[in-house]
């Protein structure tokens, strides 16, 4: 059971002061049986009163009010977590749809979770569908193939993709990174019922050559019968097991975004994200990434700005 110290900082520039910053952070571990929290620290800037709730998916959130003036807002995380899954999942690869039908039947969130989105790519949904060839198969292995084909026919490609890029586009491109791996490989599940969602983490065996070292990563989880709430991750074909540290779990990345808020001020603004892992070999990873903002100034009058309208990509 490895244990990973993590330090996490989200920072955000202006170059003009701003004022009545409103934010909202998932950067809280996932309450499970895969992860024990041993420590956990937050400080952000001016030392806000954070409120914390718990939403819809089981996520943690906070929120936060920086009301003065200031020309930097800086979200620091500092994690010390034991990942408990072990390398051999106990996954059911005998149940089919028959099983998956009784256990999502009465079951509102599954039955949510089970709904493709309307793309207008969908026929190209379809031909993937036909070459992974799911007929006689049972869910777990349904599920495997989809993350073995994302992984060996889509490319790993950081910069020509951001928050706002479309499964439509991402299907054309036939590129990205996990973002929109994970967002493919939902629409593909969904799309045969299965029930899937996005999750929102870290990935911590950067030094094993694992794809996905930017400041945070995400996968899929798909629902087995049987089992339960399997992760897979597109980007490494693999199953998730104690090298995965996850934050939120939804719908869509949206559900899942670790900051995101609102301030007044006619500013230009840059965020920057900075991560390490440490490993308990003393090995560091560390990765800074510069993220391209939206340019905004008005000298003339105050703006309302979302701070997430052109945020993080998770890697």
């Amino acid at each position: 059971m490895p244990i990973f110290k993590i330090h996490h900082i989200t920072k955000y520039e202006y170059d003009r002061p701003v004022k009545e910053s409103t934010n909202e952070i998932k950067i809280f571990p996932y309450l499970g049986i895969e992860q024990e929290v041993l420590q956990h620290q937050l400080e952000i800037t001016e030392h806000p009163e954070i409120f914390q709730y718990t939403d819809y998916w089981g996520n943690r959130i906070g929120l936060f009010n920086v009301l003065p003036p200031h020309k930097t807002l800086v979200i620091e995380s500092k994690l010390i977590i034991r990942t408990t899954l072990s390398d051999s999942l106990n996954i059911n690869f005998i149940s089919g749809f028959d099983e998956l039908r009784n256990e999502v039947k009465d079951n509102l969130q599954l039955l949510e979770l089970s709904r493709a989105d309307n793309i207008q790519s969908q026929k190209s949904i379809d031909e993937i569908i036909s070459v992974l060839n799911t007929t006689n198969k049972s869910i777990a292995e349904i599920a495997q193939i989809c993350n073995e084909y994302i992984f060996t026919n889509f490319k790993y490609i950081k910069g020509i993709t951001n928050i706002e890029t479309t499964v439509d586009e991402i299907l054309e491109l036939r590129s990205g990174v996990c973002q929109d791996f994970a967002h493919v490989m939902l629409q593909i599940l969904r799309t045969l019922k299965i029930p899937s969602r996005y999750v929102s983490g870290y990935i911590c065996p950067n030094k094993n050559g694992m794809r996905g070292e930017g400041a945070t990563h995400a996968w899929v989880e798909a629902y087995i019968p049987g089992t339960g709430w399997v992760g897979l991750d597109p980007t490494n074909n693999v199953w998730v097991t104690n090298t995965h540290v996850k934050l939120a779990v939804g719908n869509h990345f949206n559900d899942c975004t670790p900051a995101k808020g609102t301030f007044k001020g006619p500013a230009r603004q840059k965020l920057s994200v900075y991560v390490s892992v440490g490993y308990e070999d003393g090995h560091v990873f560390e990765e800074k990434t510069n993220v391209q903002m939206l340019a905004v100034a008005d000298n003339e009058k105050e703006l309302l700005i979302d701070d997430n309208f052109m945020g993080q990509q998770q890697q």
